[in-house]
């Protein structure tokens, strides 16, 4: 066995990729479903309405396109400054770079800076894959669209991140509230998104 095999990806957590790609085409089928109307709209992500959740995924896009060649994530803005006419369309370009930038096997070991701090590439992908199934959940549920994602996505991402925040406190350099119960009932990502601090809004 050479040094290489010792390294190399053994399992889908090992090399989220795929998982990344599976993703990011559900947040675009999301913003598919999007109208004007719904730009103003309040999230279950406090800090957010529609229009700013939108900016923040095109940022996460290219935060992970950054990290992908080896960049810091703070490198790059966490929101864009403007969004296109077609925002499904250009969310769509902002992926497919971001996963072309993780195409070399070698980036899944390499360290790079995220946010939590140094992180082996495929957990950086882990990660995001989480932020953007939560961000995806935000914005389905704020739009009254279906709000659940597919169940071995949610499962990956939950395994990621919680290894990620578990030891940490939230707050400061963790933006999330701390987790809340899940309403009875809850999905997978509801349950990824309680986690996370998100409460969804009540029925009328």
């Amino acid at each position: 066995m050479t040094a290489t095999d010792v390294h190399a990806p053994r399992t889908a957590a090992d090399d989220p990729r795929a998982a990344l790609a599976r993703t990011q085409a559900w947040v675009a089928g999301l913003l598919d479903g999007l109208t004007a109307e719904q730009q103003a709209l309040p999230t279950p992500c406090d800090a957010f309405d529609v229009q700013a959740l939108v900016a923040h995924l095109y940022g996460v896009a290219d935060r992970v396109e950054a990290m992908g060649h080896g960049q810091p994530a703070a490198s790059v803005p966490a929101f864009v400054e403007e969004l296109p006419d077609d925002v499904a369309a250009g969310y769509r370009e902002r992926a497919r770079w971001s996963q072309v930038a993780w195409a070399d096997d070698a980036a899944l070991t390499r360290v790079v800076l995220a946010p939590f701090g140094p992180l082996p590439g495929h957990q950086v992908i882990g990660v995001y894959v989480s932020e953007q199934l939560t961000h995806g959940w935000d914005l389905a549920v704020a739009t009254g669209q279906p709000a659940e994602a597919p169940a071995d996505l949610v499962a990956l991402a939950e395994r990621s991140i919680r290894t990620v925040l578990d030891p940490l406190p939230r707050g400061g350099v963790v933006p999330f509230g701390p987790a809340v119960p899940p309403a009875a009932g809850s999905g997978p990502t509801a349950r990824l998104a309680a986690y996370l601090g998100r409460t969804a809004p009540s029925a009328a």
